[in-house]
């Protein structure tokens, strides 16, 4: 079990410092202001720390510790894992880089040094060289970017797994702008010991994680069959994306030099990946279309898709778009059709793509999205709003809300400036994920649609 890094009740902080812009000043700074348990500054140097009374070393704390944060050079890290050791801690996440990353001899020994000694005290340990972990749940933060630089998200249900700290905490930071919310994000850098493997084992029983984002340079020679396993036991319980760095050559080198990782043959990672059930992610926009529509929508039963639009252009390149996915368009049946002519103007299409046409409202789209919601033959419905014609006033878009009531996923294309932007965020802070590129909104469909194959069929589709 990995509680202590999540949940501890006592922290110490090596490396704690009031000095300005120093990376032991904002993680105090985050534990002070978050944190609900004990805090223990560790510094010789000082006797009280942003208010908090400070120690010279672990053995003074008189009482017991959780976690350890280790934030100082890297040659002193081995002594103070073996005073956590003497101290009874069991969980350390070492921030310091300057290990096997810098591929010098005395990185890698250091490294080896940390990893026998945190052994020898059965001490867990994320890092080294990583800036570990937030847990919007209980408080916990050791990313030592300030809040002013770095926004954190929301609490929410999605968790992340990170290889690289700069790229954890740039998407943490992208998500805050956006609203998205975040249960877990991990930075684990070189992995001397907790991998992405154990990880993924833990957030798969974390009852405040519903989809797990990884972004992963290299799996371990020696571990690839058990993040195969892992993983196929994790995509059975809830959705796992996963981002693959250093796909190739060059990558594969910067990859190496950036977390000692090893990046590995590209073309295996994929079949991994498919073997596995995990829906691989092939680009940051990809990344966070397919967080957002398996964090928010229902599972999809079958492929059929349902376009309404009041674009008929838009609704062509998202019926190409959504068909050439795998996902189906399928012909408006002749009960629909009747029953769609009995509520429309003669100018509108009652085919799939549904157009309504410029002249809709909001009334229009809501009679035709009541006639298709409930129906069995369709398992998810696109609804294309360009604000700009001049019958949309916004009810449209509090009615899809509470159009979730029929269990179907439910997204949104829309395009424009201010005003698309308005109700963008309307709908994303309601759960309706809106897109503007048709392309995109297919991929992240079809990604749904093959998640739902697995948890409802086992895989087949």
């Amino acid at each position: 079990m990995l509680d202590m890094f999540f949940k501890p009740s006592s922290v110490a902080i090596v490396g704690a410092t009031p000095k300005e812009g120093k990376v032991g000043r904002v993680i105090l700074e985050n534990f002070k202001n978050k944190f609900e348990g004990y805090v223990y500054p560790v510094n010789p140097h000082y006797q009280e720390i942003l208010g908090l009374k400070a120690y010279s070393s672990l053995q003074e704390i008189p009482g017991s510790v959780d976690l350890v944060v280790i934030a100082t050079p890297a040659k002193t890290v081995p002594q103070v894992l073996e005073d956590a050791g003497v101290k009874g801690v069991k969980g350390a996440i070492i921030i310091s880089g300057g290990f096997r990353e810098t591929g010098t001899v005395e990185g890698a020994m250091l490294e080896d040094e940390v990893k026998k000694i945190s052994s020898k005290h059965g001490i867990r340990v994320i890092g080294p060289n990583c800036i570990g972990v937030i847990d919007n749940w209980t408080g916990v933060d050791t990313f030592f970017l300030p809040e002013d630089k770095m926004k954190r998200p929301p609490r929410g249900y999605v968790s992340v797994v990170s290889q690289s700290g700069a790229f954890a905490s740039a998407l943490l930071d992208w998500m805050a702008y956006n609203g998205y919310g975040v249960s877990k994000a991990i930075s684990f850098g070189n992995k001397v010991d907790v991998d992405e493997i154990e990880l993924l084992e833990y957030l798969a029983d974390d009852p405040s994680t519903n989809v797990v984002f990884v972004y992963i340079e290299g799996v371990k020679e020696n571990r690839g069959r058990d993040f195969m396993e892992t993983a196929r036991k994790a995509s059975a319980r809830k959705p796992v994306v996963v981002y693959k760095a250093g796909k190739t050559k060059r990558g594969g080198v910067a990859a190496a030099s950036h977390t000692a990782a090893l990046a590995g043959d590209y073309a295996l990672y994929r079949s991994v990946f498919k073997q596995s059930r995990v829906l691989e992610a092939t680009s940051f926009d990809e990344i966070m279309d397919l967080v957002k529509v398996l964090s928010t929508q229902p599972l999809m039963k079958g492929r059929r898709v349902y376009i309404v639009t009041d674009a008929g252009g838009v609704g062509v390149m998202l019926t190409d778009a959504l068909e050439l996915s795998g996902l189906e368009v399928p012909e408006t049946p002749a009960d629909l059709r009747e029953r769609l002519r009995g509520i429309l103007p003669p100018h509108c299409i009652v085919g799939n793509p549904i157009d309504l046409t410029g002249d809709a409202d909001d009334e229009r789209f809501i009679r035709v999205l009541n006639e298709i919601l409930p129906r069995s033959d369709v398992d998810a419905v696109v609804v294309v709003a360009l604000p700009q014609i001049p019958g949309l006033k916004g009810s449209l878009f509090e009615y899809l809300v509470e159009a979730k009531k029929y269990g179907k996923p439910i997204l949104v294309v829309l395009i424009g400036g201010e005003i698309a932007e308005k109700y963008w965020r309307f709908l994303e802070e309601k759960g309706i994920p809106v897109f503007e590129s048709p392309e995109r909104l297919a991929k992240a469909l079809w990604a749904l649609y093959t998640y739902s194959q697995i948890r409802i069929h086992g895989g087949t589709s």
